[in-house]
């Protein structure tokens, strides 16, 4: 349970995978290791640049409790439970709270391209997530659902379910969206935080965002950014943040969630960035230019295990 509201750096940890396509158990624990040598606030598990969509329900459960387990505590970890099904969501959500987690993550329900239900069901759905758990819960508002959030329909969530007081805006406009959606759900929404490997950090951060939820590619980069802002010295963070910029573009742009893998490859923290087929490696010309950045700034990713 959290004792505060969650703010600050809580990036997304990528599933390792061997050359066989298999989970690396033993590398995702170097990897929640790195993170929180980093200095997050918390972290995120089997969320989209996780992998989520490729993992069998058998490694969620593996997964969940081993990390679980191997933070023991240092950080707050927040477990994604999305799925369609209101049933197998709520189940989700209720084992990940019994294995230690301190808060869920959900994307609205959403199927292929044109399945989405209407907003008396998302509701419904939120709900019935609640009243199987005792803990936070966060909406993500990704585009990949394709589900229209509004900022009014987020903030009536926050207000008529107690335990949504998260959610994480990573759609196009997200400073404008923040911004609507603090002043409409007031107190009811101690956790606005912004995801999109923090391109617009700083404009979020001004619009009121307390949190950020990026892959766990430069979280200490990120981490002095958010921690110099906090502090009142925005000048100090709009200088911190002008330096990893092309980095988080070239990421977002260029690589997805493969940047993550590679950097930690490159670093030496896990044995391998495969990415599970459909989803191919980074074309070798696009992961040098990711790496040449990197480089120019020195980022713990490529440190750490060294």
């Amino acid at each position: 349970m959290l004792s505060t509201p969650l703010s600050g750096v809580a990036p997304i940890a990528p599933t390792p995978f061997d050359e066989y396509d298999e989970v690396d158990y033993a590398g995702q624990a170097r990897v929640i290791d790195f993170m929180i040598d980093a200095g997050v606030d918390a972290i995120c598990i089997l969320a989209n640049y996780s992998e989520q969509f490729s993992l069998t329900d058998d490694e969620r459960e593996r997964l969940t409790g081993l990390i679980l387990e191997h933070v023991g505590g240092r950080v707050p970890v927040i477990v994604t439970t999305s799925h369609y099904s209101r049933k197998v969501a709520a189940e989700r959500s209720r084992r990940a709270q019994q294995a230690g987690a301190a808060m869920v993550m959900l994307m609205p329900p959403y199927h292929g391209a044109t399945i989405r239900p209407d907003e008396s069901d998302i509701v419904g759905f939120f709900a019935g997530v609640a009243d199987a758990i005792d803990i936070p819960i966060m909406i993500q508002d990704a585009p990949v659902s394709g589900v229209n959030l509004s900022a009014a329909f987020l903030a009536r969530l926050a207000r008529e379910i107690e335990l949504v007081q998260y959610v994480k805006v990573e759609v196009p406009g997200a400073a404008a969206k923040l911004r609507d959606l603090i002043a409409q759900a007031g107190d009811t929404l101690p956790g606005p935080f912004d995801g999109e490997e923090s391109m617009t950090l700083l404009p979020d951060l001004d619009a009121g965002a307390t949190g950020t939820m990026p892959s766990a590619l430069q979280p200490d980069l990120l981490g002095a950014i958010v921690q110099r802002y906090r502090s009142g010295d925005r000048p100090g963070a709009v200088v911190l943040y002008e330096r990893p910029l092309p980095l988080i573009l070239y990421a977002n742009r260029q690589c997805g969630l493969r940047a993550c893998k590679a950097l930690m490859h490159e670093g030496g923290i896990i044995a391998c960035e495969r990415t599970r087929p459909p989803t191919p490696l980074l074309h070798p010309a696009t992961r040098a230019g990711l790496v040449e950045l990197a480089r120019r700034l020195d980022p713990l990713v490529l440190r750490w295990a060294r």
